[in-house]
């Protein structure tokens, strides 16, 4: 049985603090962040952009995630499948693209890292790295910074399932739970880590290793957009409460390949995949707003064509971007004062 059934629904977001309006816009940036990954995914068999990771059936949860943080305080860390989190939080189109075309105005990186690896300063997105699982000691670092300052804040942690196995995870975990940090941890467990499959991962729960460490551990239906809601915001009240972080389990599955350089049907089944593609919590969502009487048809095209539009103009924009100069290489390598010190 699917979350949302065909009879109408009771109106759950008021309950949750979320207006009309909030809803509607949390399913703008949903699809906004599926189109977008789908614009991707040609762009990189035109062999216009080399590389591209998927967050396809994975946006649900991301943009409840950030519906339900602080978006004007809090500290963000996500992992390389979140487009629907940074757009959610204030990334723009244009930005994503020049990342993804490696441009020397991308503001993750300078055009230097892969796309997925988002990094921007006035938004208090923390630069992501290449090896898994370094952003979680980073967010209870931060965390623990907030502690220190008094600061009304939380950070935010985003990692796959697969990522939960590594030893950052659990120092983190571990340090975090001892100090009670004000950090957020959310697993989006899609399943797979690039090609193995959750059974041959994980003995038991990802939530379940919260008790462990000494603090609230919870799983979650990542195709139900305003349960995602509830439980980080209640998160979060726990973590400025002074009552530490949590681990949150969302359950998802990843309906695209690992990337452009995976083929997904050597170690999974069509079947499976159209299995899950009916579960996808876009159109649960969008069926959510219309039994509300928030959405319809008409929107529907409206939207979407909108963001085509908007996906049309960022795409020229990052194809003509100026790519980084070489003499740019060592910029942003040394500290200003070493920088500084090699001028003298």
């Amino acid at each position: 049985m699917s979350l949302l059934s065909s009879e109408r629904q009771h109106v759950r977001h008021p309950e949750l603090g979320l207006t009309d309006d909030q809803v509607v816009e949390m399913y703008t940036w949903m699809v906004t962040a599926r189109m977008f990954d789908e614009r991707l995914l040609l762009l990189q068999r035109a062999g216009k952009i080399n590389f591209h990771v998927s967050g396809i059936g994975q946006e649900v949860a991301q943009v409840a995630a950030a519906f339900a943080l602080d978006r004007d305080q809090d500290y963000y860390l996500p992992y390389y499948r979140d487009y629907g989190f940074v757009l959610s939080v204030g990334m723009t189109l244009k930005e994503l693209f020049l990342s993804a075309f490696a441009k020397e105005e991308d503001p993750n990186s300078g055009g230097r890292q892969m796309p997925g690896h988002f990094g921007c300063k006035r938004l208090r997105i923390v630069t992501g790295s290449s090896p898994v699982t370094t952003q979680v000691p980073h967010a209870v670092g931060i965390a623990l910074a907030a502690r220190m300052k008094g600061k009304q804040h939380v950070s935010f942690v985003t990692f796959g399932e697969g990522s939960s196995n590594q030893g950052d995870f659990h120092e983190g975990c571990n340090f975090a739970g001892v100090h009670k940090l004000p950090v957020i941890l959310m697993c989006e467990n899609n399943q797979y880590a690039i090609s193995v499959p959750v059974h041959k991962q994980i003995a038991g729960k990802v939530a379940d290793r919260a008790l462990g460490y000494g603090f609230h551990g919870e799983q979650v239906d990542g195709n139900d957009a305003l349960e995602v809601f509830r439980v980080v915001k209640e998160a979060r009240e726990r973590a400025i409460a002074g009552e530490g972080p949590t681990l949150i389990e969302a359950m998802m599955y990843r309906l695209s390949p690992h990337s452009t350089s995976d083929n997904d049907l050597v170690y999974r089944t069509k079947e499976e995949v159209d299995e899950n593609r009916a579960k996808d919590g876009i159109p649960l969502f969008q069926r959510y707003l219309v039994d509300c009487g928030l959405w319809d048809d008409e929107k529907e095209a409206q939207l979407r064509a909108g963001i085509r539009k908007q996906l049309d103009e960022a795409t020229v924009y990052g194809e003509k971007a100026l790519f980084p100069a070489p003499e740019s290489v060592l910029l942003h390598v040394y500290g200003d004062d070493v920088n500084a010190g090699r001028q003298s």
